[in-house]
């Protein structure tokens, strides 16, 4: 893999303005953008680093013990180069609750809140993170405080949802469901049935059936409380949709030598691609790399057999089973890689070498942003390859 195009890494942080690290869940996002923005804050720039649900030490590394909806600042950060770094993590329903409070009065507000559809919504509707996060983004880069936004998008199902939850929303606002149920909410009281055909009514009959009586009222009533607020909501989703396209932005997609985590690496990249959305690169974490590539796990194993039957060194015999087992995993990761590669040779790449254990501290941290910048990224394709 010696043609792969190397990722500036320390060129991006010195340039972006918003960098978004995405992929599916369990492959090191949060780790990603925590490094990279610890990174980009002791060199210089004021950042902050919006996390979804990081692990509880890490967490506590970045002085977020709570969960918190507030930028804070990152104690123990390196500021002689005049950067600074605030952490927050997300809390989606205090985002909308606090969406709510901005555009609705207080009486429309404490309505919104008491409704049972409103409590589901804004705490585990299908897309609600994906699209709050977003609008957090958005809250974030008008603010003006900060030369660079560190996303962490959330563990979806499928990473396509962070780009399709803007739009998402807009259509589910749109819809037709909901400009027929927003229509008996208005017509009020007794005028609940009139104002409806008897095709419309057929269909309110059918959810009535499914949602019950009273869930499709709280609904109705829900949908009458939020109207106004729609316009707003689907003004803010086109706005961060083309936050997300300006030059000032940057993707990473982020991944892990494994054949589910790089399909959906490659349905991003695709999907970025298609859409026209700049994407600086991608970074593969936990890559196995020997060094004793020369060594091969034929070699070692044999040798290990022979010190068994010979009835000594176990201790080495043990040494050469470990080297063949890291050999094979740093060979199958290197395959890997090279596959994304030849289907993509346009992204650029860097790898993160796996880690002895989890990451949890701020020197654990920079040794990831040390790695980001530059530690695989030309010469560990080679080594990995074994």
């Amino acid at each position: 893999m010696s043609d792969v195009l190397p990722l500036d890494v320390d060129g991006l942080l010195s340039t972006a303005e918003i960098i978004v690290c995405c992929g599916a869940g369990g492959v090191g996002k949060t780790t990603t953008a925590a490094a990279l923005a610890v990174r980009a804050a002791e060199q210089g720039r004021t950042v902050c680093v919006l996390t979804i649900d990081p692990a509880r030490r890490l967490a506590q590394s970045m002085g977020l013990t709570e969960l918190d909806n507030t930028p804070r600042a990152v104690d123990g950060i390196d500021e002689t180069a005049g950067g600074r770094l605030d952490a927050m993590m997300l809390d989606m329903k205090r985002t909308f609750d606090d969406i709510v409070l901005q555009h609705a009065d207080e009486a429309r507000a404490r309505q919104i809140f008491a409704n049972p559809f409103y409590l589901s919504l804004s705490s585990s509707f299908a897309g609600t993170q994906e699209y709050m996060a977003m609008e957090k983004l958005g809250q974030l880069k008008t603010a003006g405080t900060w030369d660079l936004i560190v996303v962490d998008t959330p563990p979806s199902r499928s990473a396509l949802d962070f780009l399709d939850a803007p739009q998402r929303l807009g259509r589910f606002l749109d819809g037709r469901m909901i400009r027929i149920l927003t229509a008996p909410a208005r017509a009020g009281g007794r005028a609940y049935l009139k104002v409806f055909t008897i095709g419309v009514k057929v269909f309110t009959d059918v959810l009535n059936r499914i949602l019950g009586a009273q869930a499709l009222k709280d609904l109705s009533l829900f949908i009458a409380s939020f109207e106004t607020m729609f316009g707003g909501f689907r003004e803010r989703a086109d706005q961060t949709y083309k936050l997300l396209k300006e030059p000032g932005t940057s993707f990473l997609v982020v991944a892990v030598p494994e054949r589910d985590a790089l399909r959906e690496a490659a349905y991003f990249v695709e999907r970025l691609e298609a859409d026209q959305m700049p994407l600086a690169g991608m970074v593969l974490n936990r890559v196995h790399a020997s060094g004793a590539p020369s060594l091969s796990v034929e070699r070692s194993l044999a040798a290990a057999e022979s010190l068994d039957e010979a009835g000594g060194e176990e201790l080495t015999a043990a040494v050469l089973r470990l080297h063949a087992e890291r050999l094979a995993s740093a060979t199958r990761d290197a395959r890997r890689a090279e596959q994304f590669h030849s289907a993509h040779p346009k992204v650029r790449m860097v790898q993160v070498a796996a880690q002895a254990g989890d990451v949890h501290d701020l020197d654990g941290l920079r040794a990831i942003g040390g790695e980001l910048a530059g530690g695989l990224a030309a010469s560990a394709p080679a080594a990995a390859a074994g």
